[in-house]
């Protein structure tokens, strides 16, 4: 346990947060410990004020997505501004083993937000939208999907928010990942799979699941190359989105 004394701030690490998590929560990136007040976001005050109807004196919770966990009070509750004080700050240590999911896109949008959706909620670490020689959605909101996997983060009240990058072409990701535990869940039967549910891991991990119709067969190629090791998730042939979430879920838990 240690304690970081910032502008009369005691910032915490904070181990167990339920006993605060009833209060409403957000997502405010730019809050920091420095701070001894703070003026809300235009769309948090007015979720906040005017959803809510929140006033003066009440109490709510921000997060800066990185950890950062801020109790504050609220000292002004205008209909277009509002200001908070900020009476603690605790500190949510990282996970301690990092998750990348590399998953290709699909072409159901609604069925990739989902994915986002549980994948955030389950404490992935990252999130890239791969570009296969398969996919067939190209397009790709981002701000969309950012907010999809803040709501995730806020609604699983969580202090880390997964970082989701842009579409990347399949070649780019396995050339260039600087992970050292790399999988590939393919369906081709020819070689050796381990189960995924059987494994260990203790170092940062990175998963690549492939779009409908499955990776092609030089792509599974050049992931095998590069080092990426073959692995089952169970004996029926699962959806792209279903094997995703399938596998975080057992990452995270392994």
């Amino acid at each position: 346990m240690g304690c970081l004394i910032t502008t009369g701030i005691n910032f915490t690490f904070a181990a167990d947060l339920n006993s605060s998590m009833a209060l409403p929560y957000f997502y405010e990136p730019q809050v920091t410990g420095a701070h001894k007040t703070f003026s809300l976001s235009q769309e948090t005050a007015k979720h906040s004020i005017q959803v809510l109807r929140m006033q003066a004196g009440e109490k709510l919770q921000l997060t800066d997505g990185k950890g950062g966990l801020f109790t504050c009070i609220i000292s002004h509750a205008g209909k277009k501004n509002a200001e908070v004080e900020i009476i603690s700050a605790n500190y949510q240590p990282a996970p301690p083993r990092k998750i990348s999911l590399a998953v290709s896109l699909l072409k159901n949008a609604s069925r990739f937000e989902w994915l986002l959706e549980k994948a955030t909620e389950l404490g992935v670490t990252e999130i890239i939208p791969l570009l296969c020689q398969r996919t067939e959605r190209q397009h790709f909101r981002h701000e969309r999907m950012s907010s999809i996997v803040v709501s995730a983060m806020l609604q699983s009240q969580q202090a880390w928010l997964p970082h989701l990058y842009e579409p990347l072409k399949f070649e780019a990701v396995v050339q260039q990942s600087v992970y050292l535990q790399k999988l590939v869940a393919h369906c081709e039967e020819n070689g050796t799979k381990h189960a995924l549910s059987q494994l260990r891991f203790t170092q940062n991990v990175q998963m690549l699941i492939g779009p409908e119709g499955d990776f092609s067969p030089a792509e599974i190629e050049m992931a095998l190359k590069q080092q990426y090791a073959p692995v089952s998730l169970g004996n029926t042939r699962l959806r792209t989105e279903t094997a995703a979430i399938t596998a975080v879920a057992l990452l995270v838990n392994l």
